[in-house]
């Protein structure tokens, strides 16, 4: 096996695209601080017992796991961010009150989430801490959809659902099956539901468990048809009132200079029912196959480590969302002889401190190309380093 080949599904980022995932992360964090979030940088690997917690088994599946050698204890490399953001929130600054933290780094998975998807994704994301209330959810929702104007999208679709409906339509299945629901009712394949479910869980929890594939599409119809066909309950009503609250404050917030928003409602979104605690949301866009942002609200997750808090924030993969980012021109730059002397050295250095780039070219090496356009140069003339406008060759 040559030695420069990668592992399946991991590849090295090359310098064009380095750059647009790089300035694209740059802006999403100064996005981010202008909605007061602060920034935080949890670590790559921990004790699996607390990287885990509250996650679900998804991600279990998904985190490579060593043995330390100083402690003897079983170590995570992290699959996922928002976690260790709970912790921090919950046990390191124990404030009292709203927080707001954003973050970016690189995760680690086990099994690619799909057959071309990598398994060594960049995320950012936010989340906010303290507020149990619909004022949170929008506010995380829509930093979302400004992340993705910052990326240059022009139209985005955010499909809306509720992990309390899913629980409750859940509470008649046998723990034995209750592993593959999930599946057939993220792929909306109700025959296979309809197999699965026969003789095993009967009346009007199976109809309303064989009707939820079908409940995906526009959110004033939807949630109609949700009330029509789903069993009168508590949990049931209480999801679908938050449901059609939200999806209505985010009609009325679609305008101005942000992407155009289509808002859909998919009530077989079971993802991560034993993380997330009510609505989860999903942003689509043109272009890309998969969701490149997902979020929603996942209370009382910090329990674990000792403090119980109302929780909701997002996450997204900058390395899809960066193929969004058009092509920016090279960069203009500047063009130095390399020499051992002095005057040449400050003016150079003079010329990088004012934010220029300045590219010295080694001896031998005067025609070779890069990704910078020179359109400028550093000569000598009289005894001075003179700047100009490179000539034509």
């Amino acid at each position: 096996m040559p030695r420069w080949l990668l592992p399946e599904n991991i590849s090295d980022v090359l310098p064009s695209e380095a750059r647009r995932i790089e300035m694209l992360r740059r802006h999403l964090l100064d996005l981010y601080r202008t909605y007061g979030y602060e920034l935080v940088a949890p670590p790559l690997i921990e004790y699996l017992d607390s990287l885990l917690i509250g996650s679900g088994r998804d991600l279990e599946l998904k985190t490579f796991k060593l043995i330390d050698q100083l402690s003897g204890r079983t170590m995570g490399l992290r699959a996922d961010i928002t976690p260790q953001v709970a912790r921090i929130d919950a046990h390191l600054l124990d404030r009292s009150g709203v927080v707001r933290l954003c973050y970016s780094g690189s995760v680690l998975h086990a099994r690619p989430s799909g057959p071309l998807s990598t398994r060594e994704p960049q995320q950012a994301g936010a989340e906010l801490y303290g507020h149990a209330g619909l004022e949170a959810d929008l506010e995380v929702v829509d930093l979302l959809l400004r992340s993705l104007q910052v990326a240059g999208v022009e139209r985005v679709r955010v499909d809306l659902g509720h992990v309390g409906l899913v629980r409750a339509l859940l509470a008649g299945v046998p723990e034995a099956i209750e592993h593959d629901v999930f599946p057939l009712l993220q792929a909306k394949d109700a025959p296979a539901l309809r197999t699965l479910l026969e003789g095993v869980v009967d009346g009007p929890m199976r109809r309303a468990l064989l009707a939820l594939p079908g409940l995906f599409g526009p959110a004033r119809d939807v949630i109609a048809r949700a009330r029509a066909e789903l069993p009168a309950a508590i949990e049931i009503d209480a999801s679908l009132d938050e449901l059609e609250r939200l999806a209505e404050a985010l009609s009325r917030m679609n305008g101005g200079d942000g992407p155009a928003l289509e808002v859909a409602v998919d009530l077989a979104d079971a993802r991560g029912y034993r993380y997330h605690s009510g609505v989860i949301f999903a942003a689509y866009v043109d272009g890309v196959p998969d969701a490149v942002g997902r979020g929603g609200r996942y209370d009382n997750v910090g329990a674990v480590f000792g403090r119980a808090r109302p929780a909701t924030g997002f996450s997204i993969e900058l390395r899809e969302l960066a193929q969004l980012v058009p092509d920016a021109p090279p960069s203009p730059a500047i063009r130095a002889p390399w020499a051992l002397d002095a005057s040449l050295a400050m003016a150079v250095r003079a010329l990088r401190d004012r934010g220029e780039i300045v590219v010295q070219v080694l001896p031998g090496h005067e025609h070779e190309q890069q990704e910078f356009q020179c359109d400028r140069e550093l000569v000598r003339t009289d005894g001075n380093w003179v700047l100009r406008p490179m000539e034509e060759e």
